[in-house]
């Protein structure tokens, strides 16, 4: 019975390490970028503060729909009250079509605001 538990907790530690490569290859691709949601705006500044303690220097904040209004908020808040030397490189705005499941194509705002730290 022993040999099996130990087994099984090397099957267990294998999936756990193989989850945690996964996520860090998630990661990596889309690097220093926050993508915004519906989660309270404190929730993102501290994202972006985490890349930025990280050694980022540039971290991209991306939203579409009506989370831009979040997106903006988060920098702004960022920018104002936590990192005072932040700086704009790049706002982009834009629409893309998003096809519902009935087969219609409909347009969605969408924002990309990249921030760096000099």
């Amino acid at each position: 019975m022993t040999e099996e538990t130990s087994e099984e907790k090397t099957a267990q530690e294998t999936v756990k390490e193989e989850k945690t490569t996964e996520a860090l290859q998630t990661k990596q691709i889309g690097e220093n970028t926050v993508s915004i949601s519906r989660k309270p705006v404190m929730n993102y500044v501290i994202a972006c503060l985490t890349f930025f303690n990280s050694g980022s220097e540039k971290v991209v904040v991306k939203a579409r729909g009506r989370s831009i209004s979040r997106a903006v908020d988060s920098v702004e808040l960022l920018r104002s009250a936590f990192v005072k030397d932040l700086q704009l490189q790049s706002v982009s705005i834009g629409t893309e079509q998003i096809t519902s499941g009935e087969g219609q194509t409909r347009n969605g705002s969408t924002i990309e605001i990249t921030v760096t730290k000099p």
